[in-house]
């Protein structure tokens, strides 16, 4: 029975590009004409230029840190300062 029903879902689907272009059934009144010439593909194989930016160096990468973990921590303190004034019995 399943097979069955995946055959036919399978058959319907490859009906499906041909139905769109039947005059009766086709696309809605406000869609826009489709292009006499198809567009070209993507440049797969074309690789962007390199990068202008320089990576961080190792004193900026500990300084991120600290800044996000500090961040974090704040946050952290605030959160738990605010569940405590809501819930002065959570102790």
């Amino acid at each position: 029975m399943g097979a069955a029903a995946l055959a036919v879902g399978q058959m319907l689907g490859g009906c499906a590009s041909h139905v769109a272009d039947m005059p009766v059934v086709g696309l809605p009144a406000n869609t826009p004409e489709r292009p006499a010439v198809a567009p070209d593909y993507l440049p797969v194989n074309n690789t962007p230029p390199p990068r202008a930016d320089t990576p961080l160096t190792p004193e900026q990468r500990a300084q991120l840190t600290r800044d996000l973990t500090a961040a974090r921590d704040r946050q952290q303190g605030a959160k738990a300062k605010a569940s405590k004034t809501s819930n002065p019995r959570a102790d």
